[in-house]
């Protein structure tokens, strides 16, 4: 399956974590919009994608994973790349416009500049994962102000944080595809920062983002199911940290899938932890 399908996945749960969470203390959220949300994130993550590959096809040529992406071999043009962007853009304005109020339409306006200057950070700085969790994770505001109008901080900051620490463990491993050739080309990311400390790296990370995590669920006073959904988390990243070889881009591949699951056991912690006291 390709990677972007993953990727609209990874760029959807926070916001879905995040409706699930502005939900009442004994109800669960309202279906229809998680669902309005989990379709519309769609086209955007899809114009993230495409404006990645118009603004990296230079450096795509020179990577043997990304070298038959479509603009890199000249199937299409950068015109036609932006054109394509920009009605993927529309179509998810048209899904999600009308049912976002004036708090989550502001913060849809940083989410796009982000989207669109993500591509650029693996040139100027070695921490382009982290800049890339601001992006994914930008659901975790908006999700909360479409449900409720307004952010709470105290429970959105932490929630946002947690995913962007969470970003930074799947997207280093992710990198390490990579590695060998980022360095040839001259492409920066954590993996060439971290090297042989990629483990300890991203185990820190890890254990900030469950921290973040608790601290949103304990400050939205959410149900114990939610903190048992947390053990079982920490273990998968845990997992996945520790096990995964990071001399192996299949492997490096197959852990970064394996983040459906993660999520997954989050957002069901946060449904069941919703519904019971």
């Amino acid at each position: 399956m390709p990677i972007g399908i993953w990727l609209v996945g990874l760029l959807t749960y926070p916001l879905l974590w995040s409706i699930a969470l502005a939900a009442p203390q004994g109800h669960l959220p309202n279906f229809k919009t998680l669902i309005l949300f989990a379709v519309g994130a769609i086209p955007f993550r899809c114009a993230a994608c495409t404006i990645n590959e118009i603004l990296d096809s230079d450096i795509d040529r020179l990577i043997e994973r990304t070298k038959s992406r479509p603009i890199a071999c000249g199937a299409v043009t950068p015109f036609q790349g932006l054109c394509f962007f920009g009605l993927e853009i529309l179509l998810g304005l048209a899904i999600l416009l009308p049912a976002l109020n004036t708090c989550s339409r502001l913060l849809g306006i940083p989410f796009l500049f982000l989207t669109c200057t993500y591509p650029l950070m693996k040139r100027i700085t070695y921490w382009p994962q982290a800049y890339l969790g601001l992006n994914f994770n930008w659901g975790a505001l908006l999700g909360w102000a479409a449900v409720k109008g307004s952010l709470d901080l105290k429970i959105v900051l932490p929630l946002y944080i947690g995913g962007v620490f969470w970003t930074l463990v799947y997207d280093t491993i992710y990198a390490h595809q990579d590695r060998e050739e980022d360095m040839q080309v001259g492409v920066k990311s954590t993996a060439l920062l971290f090297g042989n400390s990629t483990k300890t790296w991203t185990t820190g990370f890890a254990i900030a983002c469950i921290a973040s995590l608790a601290l949103s669920g304990y400050n939205a006073r959410i149900g114990w199911p939610f903190y048992v959904s947390l053990i079982a988390a920490s273990g998968q990243l845990g997992w996945q940290i520790w096990t995964v070889d990071l001399s192996s881009g299949d492997d490096c591949k197959s852990k970064f899938v394996s983040n459906k699951w993660f999520a997954g056991i989050v957002f069901s912690g946060i449904l069941i932890g919703r519904l019971l006291p």
